[in-house]
């Protein structure tokens, strides 16, 4: 291990009980400034709320005041210009903004930091960052349901097939499919939603642990910096790391979801099925096979989930043995929720420029849904109807469909003489109900996938999205 340095001006903040300076190698594992100073405008403004509620409450002078606040908005505007010198040897954002701040204004500067550590300073922070982090979410959310709806209304009667196992089971509209991802996503966005509350949470004069022995007024901060309420207990405000948990793991279903999607726009993208095609700008070429459209975009956003499920695991796996209250392990905090935002948002933002180009492929679809005796359970329900018991109904379509396997005929191809010797009930209004669209058809019940329901449920989600605001 190099030598340790002496005591000097990089370790000021809190250098007074030593009596040597940190090891070079420690200073650089233990800093966090290379990857917290995108927390700068959060710590600006918290500390600029932290001053006003200073002097509000008689701790501070409004001339030190007025001073805090001028040098912290000078230093944003350095930060902002790329003119802001951010040192490892400081630490993080905060020592670093703190040392600008007293540089530039003397001793007002070291005032600020009355009646608070960087305990409560991070943690509120995180929170302030997060919750913006979850707004700009919640709009790429909205921006993509806005696509679906809309294509979803333009495909309302294209006819496709339904899949259980990967297996043609029944055909649905597309219109259909595009709603049952807008669920996904309403779910997301209800989870993220009530998230956000649970972030909006201010810990800030919660201290290092015990609160402060100034009179500081926690609700004043907190209306300041647009906080629901100050945290209830200081112990659990500096070393609650739930709010991140939670986001984490709202973020892992979400991309869960977005996998999910992109699993089925590969799919269908494929020569084998030819249901949709990708715009050229969402896929790429192969350096060796010139024939090839690789979907490498929507590939890209299934494989991004895993780094999402990782970093939910690396927060649960931090916080689960950490005694109350402040542990620098919380330090490990910031990059797993920091690359889950980066990551959600990229995602989303791709998908809703990708869906509305997507170019559905009407008769490639309506040929796949002919095949694999996709209105098989139509047929059931139509002996049903004659009053046939379903499950001996289940047995007469079971033994057509063999000899349609047998004779590489769908059932509607078959000649209605085929049809009755599996049951003299078959007659020949039958074919109204073997056919694609007299499947979906009959589906025209709440949530089902007839035309006439997919644009009623277009009609409510447009609903939800304007009351929602």
């Amino acid at each position: 291990m190099s030598k340790a340095k002496t005591i000097d001006k990089t370790n000021r903040t809190w250098g007074g009980r030593f009596t040597e300076g940190a090891d070079a190698l420690v200073e650089a594992f233990t800093a966090s400034v290379n990857f917290d100073r995108r927390l700068y405008n959060q710590d600006i403004d918290g500390s600029i709320a932290h001053a006003t509620m200073l002097a509000h409450v008689g701790v501070l002078s409004t001339a030190d005041r007025d001073a805090i606040i001028q040098g912290l908005e000078q230093i944003r505007a350095e930060i902002e210009r790329g003119e802001f010198a951010w040192s490892e040897a400081l630490e993080d954002v905060h020592m670093n903004i703190e040392a600008r701040l007293t540089e530039r204004i003397g001793d007002a500067g070291k005032r600020l930091h009355t009646g608070r550590s960087r305990n409560d300073q991070v943690a509120t922070d995180i929170r302030l960052y997060l919750r913006g982090a979850i707004d700009a979410i919640l709009a790429q959310l909205t921006r993509l349901q806005v696509a679906l709806l809309e294509l979803a209304e333009r495909e309302a009667d294209t006819i496709m097939p339904g899949f259980t196992h990967l297996q043609v089971a029944q055909p649905i509209t597309f219109g259909h499919h595009l709603l049952a991802w807008f669920e996904m996503l309403r779910r997301d966005w209800e989870r993220l939603r009530d998230c956000r509350g649970r972030v909006n949470i201010m810990p800030l004069g919660a201290a290092a642990l015990a609160g402060a022995s100034y009179p500081l007024d926690r609700h004043y901060t907190a209306r300041l910096l647009e906080f629901s309420a100050p945290a209830e207990n200081s112990l659990d405000a500096v070393s609650d790391r739930d709010f991140a948990i939670e986001f984490v793991a709202a973020a892992a279903l979400l991309m869960t979801h977005l996998s999910r999607c992109s699993e089925e726009l590969i799919i269908w993208s494929s020569a084998q099925f030819d249901f949709i095609e990708l715009p050229d700008r969402f896929c790429t070429g192969s350096s060796i096979m010139p024939q090839k459209k690789n979907p490498d975009v929507p590939e890209l956003v299934r494989g991004k989930v895993g780094r999402v499920n990782g970093h939910l695991m690396a927060l649960l796996t931090l916080m689960k043995a950490q005694p109350l209250a402040y542990n620098k392990d919380n330090q490990e905090d910031k990059e797993p929720l920091f690359d889950t935002i980066d990551t959600v948002l990229a995602c989303l933002r791709v998908f809703a420029d990708m869906v509305p180009v997507l170019r559905p492929k009407r008769e490639a679809m309506y040929r796949a849904v002919k095949q694999g005796f996709a209105t098989a359970t139509d047929l059931a329900d139509y002996l049903v109807r004659k009053g046939l018991p379903f499950r001996d109904a289940h047995e007469v379509v079971g033994r057509a469909v063999r000899l349609g396997v047998d004779t590489r005929r769908d059932l509607a191809e078959m000649e209605l003489s085929e049809l009755q010797v599996f049951s003299p009930l078959i007659e020949a209004d039958v074919f109204s109900v073997l056919t694609p669209e007299g499947s979906v058809a009959a589906r025209n019940h709440f949530g089902g996938t007839a035309p006439e329901q997919v644009r009623a449920a277009i009609a409510r989600a447009r609903v939800w999205l304007a009351e929602r605001e």
